[in-house]
């Protein structure tokens, strides 16, 4: 065991961990103040249900065994992990922790916390862990790739597709059985908190250098690439974002910086370590346009994605994910993939199978989550009554106020 890259790992899963309660202040400045405590909650209560599904099962399920599309149960209770292999398990359960925090966004203001809690164990069950299994699985011969996508050819370096193209996806089919906040669109509901959100911005910022950095499972060159990349495209999409704001609407805003900031983050993650800062920066700007324009579109589609889950998240891990195919760099020693994007590589080969893996697990977790909220709906449903809606789901569902 290499001390520089144990100290570089565990670093990066802390860092990981951090972003948890960054994403829940980012999420409950912009939620109403009589909902705050219930953001916060909605968040951090993943850190005590994942990592238990974690440990009892999920990391046996997504990653043993060679079946391409599901894992084994020869981990179970992480039986005969130790060492290098636990370092890395509970590096990847930091991810796994994250991404059910990320849907709370689009459900804000009107889900129960007892349909919550059902659902995120569930949700991580049966669409979380295969698609990591799909996406994440390197059991072949020599390490080599075994999920049913990565052996293709796909890429995804930190979670573009695992974490945010399946959140996001996630989120929009949840927001839609879960139905509109009473009064939306035609009531404002406006951010209560702006500072808070730009903390929360900054944490997540902070965070992501372990969540893509870290990735490279070593201090060594590539972690540096994706750090670098991770500046790089954060820094554009913000950019990108008030740019975009200020040709449409005629003004710069503070949220609109803090979402930017977001969407270049999450157009890089996929990519951190297959392409240079140049590429970086094209990802940023166009994930940060790209955002800004989609968020736009639950007004005219008319479902209530309270937080922009779909329209940050969904699109710009899309957006991330199929620019892979774009910039992809196979020389320079960044990482040994075999073939690289339209710019630098042979052919659209690696762009096409881009677009086939986040459509394929888009879809999956869309039509699951959709299942998932049918069946809970229909047994203990999901949606909060009118009055505790009214009332605020801090009083109603935790019987606390945020503010007094």
């Amino acid at each position: 065991m290499d001390a520089g890259n144990n100290a570089w790992i565990l670093t990066s899963a802390a860092l990981v961990l951090f972003m948890v309660p960054g994403l829940a202040l980012f999420y409950g400045g912009m939620s109403r103040s009589k909902n705050m405590l219930n953001m916060l909650m909605m968040n951090m209560v993943c850190l005590g249900i994942i990592p238990i599904i974690w440990y009892l099962y999920g990391y046996s399920l997504s990653s043993t065994g060679t079946n391409e599309f599901l894992g084994t149960f020869d981990a179970v209770l992480l039986r005969g992990i130790a060492g290098d292999d636990l370092r890395d398990v509970f590096f990847a359960l930091t991810f796994a922790s994250i991404t059910p925090a990320l849907i709370s966004g689009a459900v804000a203001d009107r889900m129960k916390f007892s349909a919550w809690l059902a659902f995120v164990p569930i949700w991580f069950t049966f669409v979380f862990i295969p698609a990591w299994a799909w996406v994440f699985r390197f059991n072949g011969p020599d390490g080599a790739e075994s999920g049913f996508l990565n052996a293709r050819g796909s890429l995804d370096f930190a979670g573009g597709t695992v974490v945010h193209v399946a959140a996001g996806a996630s989120a929009l089919a949840l927001a839609i059985v879960l139905g509109k906040r009473n009064g939306w669109p035609k009531e404002p509901m406006l951010p209560h908190n702006l500072p808070f959100t730009m903390l929360g911005a900054g944490i997540l910022w902070f965070g992501w250098f372990g969540f893509n950095a870290g990735s490279a499972f070593a201090a060594d060159t590539i972690a540096i690439q994706a750090f670098a990349n991770t500046f790089i495209a954060g820094a554009a999409g913000m950019l990108s974002w008030l740019a975009y704001e200020r040709i449409v609407d005629g003004h710069y805003t503070s949220l609109g910086a803090a979402s930017g900031l977001v969407a270049g983050l999450v157009g890089i993650t996929p990519g951190a370590g297959f392409m240079g800062v140049n590429g970086a920066l094209g990802v940023g700007l166009v994930a940060g346009c790209a955002c800004a324009a989609a968020v736009r579109l639950k007004f005219k589609f008319g479902y209530d994605d309270a937080l922009d889950v779909v329209g940050v998240h969904m699109v710009g891990g899309l957006v991330g994910g199929v620019l892979i195919g774009v910039f992809a760099s196979p020389l320079g020693g960044i990482v040994g993939i075999s073939e690289g994007g339209l710019i630098e590589g042979d052919g659209a080969g690696l762009l096409i199978e881009q677009l086939f893996a986040n459509v394929v697990v888009g879809v999956f977790a869309f039509v699951a989550t959709f299942i998932i909220a049918k069946l809970l709906d229909g047994t203990m449903g999901i949606r909060a009554s009118e009055e505790d809606e009214q009332v605020g789901l801090d009083t109603s569902q935790h019987a606390e106020t945020a503010y007094n």
